[in-house]
């Protein structure tokens, strides 16, 4: 097994990332490539002593950068840390692939690159929110298509439902679809027609959830169209930056502010770690032919090594293989 990571995505590369793998590497005893500027990354690497038999560097000479357009810089920039180890999952010299890099190059790199797994009509991207009932939700999709249509719902349901599994290690996984209510029968046609056929599959399928249930929802997965699942993440993202903000005002507004954080410093340090994105890693991209996974743009070296254990699990759980076996059993029942 092998995990490649993109040296030269994200905000705070490539120092975060060449960080995270030798943290990684260290916790996890994983073979490693990175991707990048050779020279950049020897010099990065140079400041810590780890066991470099476990590490490959390949180099790539271009950078796909935030502001390039997605298809054009996949396309034209074929020699860029992203691209590059995009083409080593591809040719399986890698088992999955990590980047804090430009999100729509990665979902189109994931499409065009690595390649849809035959069966699937769309990838979904499946971030993780915090849930207080459950410690996480994952969105599915969070992103990567903004118009669906029933029968992609439910894929990304049932993709959802094994990543939850062999990842995650949620037995049953429960699942849930988003909606303006919790009653069968409402919402839009898109919604309608997926409750319908969710109902129907072998799924551990609990009906609607509202939005302002999200964070405390009794429910493993959360199945949307990726405009809906982007504007539920970013909303949950906001509302923790807030009020994370809001404490720390408060308490050091005044003298008894001060003294009761003190107080309370280690349930703060929980909530904190709580709402952090870093402590869940990355984001999938399911339905492609391997192991996609996007880590947030602003990355620490602890999301990334979180984002490589992910990629780890991802592959021990034989993911992929199992969407598959889930297509091929879904056609055998339609032919009967």
């Amino acid at each position: 097994m092998k995990i490649v990571i993109d040296g030269m995505g994200g905000d705070n590369a490539p120092k975060s990332n060449v960080e995270g793998v030798v943290n990684a590497i260290k916790e996890y005893n994983v073979d490693l490539i990175i991707t990048g500027d050779k020279d950049t990354l020897e010099k990065e690497f140079s400041n810590y002593e780890f066991d470099r038999s476990k590490l490959e560097i390949v180099h790539a000479s271009e950078i796909i950068e935030n502001e390039d357009k997605p298809v054009k810089a996949i396309r034209s920039k074929k020699d860029s840390s992203m691209v590059v180890a995009l083409r080593l999952v591809k040719e399986g010299r890698a088992d999955a692939v990590i980047s804090a890099g430009n999100t729509g190059a990665l979902l189109a790199g994931g499409l065009f690159v690595v390649g849809r797994i035959k069966g699937i009509d769309r990838p979904c991207l499946c971030p993780v929110i915090p849930n207080i009932k459950r410690g996480m939700t994952l969105i599915a999709d969070g992103g990567a298509n903004a118009d669906c249509k029933p029968k992609n719902l439910v894929e990304f349901a049932a993709m959802s439902n094994i990543y939850a599994k062999k990842v995650l290690d949620i037995k049953s996984p429960k699942v849930a679809l988003a909606n303006v209510g919790t009653e069968e029968g409402k919402g839009n046609d898109l919604v309608k027609k997926a409750y319908d056929e969710l109902k129907n599959i072998d799924l551990n399928f609990i009906g609607n959830v509202e939005a302002r249930d999200v964070i405390n929802a009794y429910t493993d997965i959360i199945v949307c169209d990726g405009f809906t699942g982007n504007i539920l993440l970013k909303s949950a993202e906001g509302v923790a930056m807030s009020v994370m903000s809001l404490l720390k005002e408060t308490f050091l507004s005044s003298t008894k502010g001060k003294m009761g954080a003190l107080l309370l410093k280690d349930d703060l340090r929980k909530l904190k770690s709580f709402m952090d994105y870093s402590e869940y890693g990355g984001a999938p991209l399911l339905g492609v032919n391997g192991g996609v996974i996007k880590a947030h743009g602003s990355s620490d070296s602890k999301a990334i090594k979180n984002a490589i254990n992910q990629g780890i699990k991802f592959t021990q759980g034989n993911v992929v293989e199992d969407i598959k076996e889930f297509i091929k059993n879904n056609e055998d029942q339609e032919e009967k």
